[in-house]
């Protein structure tokens, strides 16, 4: 997962690209491979959550996902995490420029 955020006017933009194969049930079956896809993912920072989406296989491969919001300074760490359809987990925490 990569993840980039920058302030800007009061307000920071955030940038994710998460590697996930993404793969619902019936593609599994026609490709003969395991169901994996992004449930649940969430950004927070200092301990406050500021965007969070529930998803499913309908997304694309790796999927990049852009967000704003106000209310945090230069220095400040956003903690992006996400949830799968197996249970596993994956954080990564950025910096904001």
């Amino acid at each position: 997962m990569k993840v980039k955020a920058k302030l800007k006017k009061g307000v920071v933009g955030v940038k994710v690209l998460a590697k996930s194969p993404m793969v619902g049930k019936e593609e599994a079956e026609k490709k003969k491979v395991a169901v994996e896809f992004i449930t649940h993912i969430t950004a927070r920072v200092n301990g406050a959550v500021v965007w969070e989406a529930s998803t499913g296989p309908f997304l694309s491969k790796n999927p990049y996902f852009q967000f704003a919001f106000a209310g945090a300074n230069k220095g400040d760490k956003i903690d992006v995490d996400w949830v799968d359809s197996n249970g596993k987990t994956a954080k990564k925490t950025a910096k904001i420029k």
